[in-house]
């Protein structure tokens, strides 16, 4: 049982490091409460929130492991180097593949209601 407090703290160590660290880690979340508060206010299925949840999941985790990668390299590789250079590339353009993907299924979950609600405000 003391491994797995160990292991639970450690994890918690490495979360805190990359909210405090890492500039896009915040926005991210933030962005993330956000859409979810939208979607709780437009009453947006539950099925459709885990949708939403998922997505945003998705975004955060790629940010963290896009850090470790970072960071990772940072420590074998002081001087520029091409290949840290793309592994470094590689991380963060799954960070904007998860983020293009949290989008488009923000725009397909909220797109909807969100419509909706414009219409009804601007069309009686």
């Amino acid at each position: 049982m003391n491994n797995v407090l160990i292991s639970l703290k450690n994890a918690y160590i490495g979360l805190s490091y990359c909210f405090k660290t890492q500039r896009n880690m915040i926005i991210h979340t933030l962005v993330g409460v956000v859409v979810i508060i939208l979607a709780l206010l437009l009453r947006v299925p539950q099925a459709g929130i885990l949708f939403l949840l998922v997505a945003i999941t998705f975004v955060i985790v790629a940010e963290a492991f896009n850090t470790a990668i970072e960071k990772a390299i940072d420590l074998f590789s002081k001087e520029r180097n091409e290949l840290a250079k793309g592994s470094k590339d590689v991380a963060a353009g799954a960070v904007l593949l998860t983020s293009f993907f949290a989008v488009i299924v923000g725009i397909l979950i909220l797109g909807p209601p969100l419509w909706q609600l414009v219409s009804s405000f601007l069309f009686g």
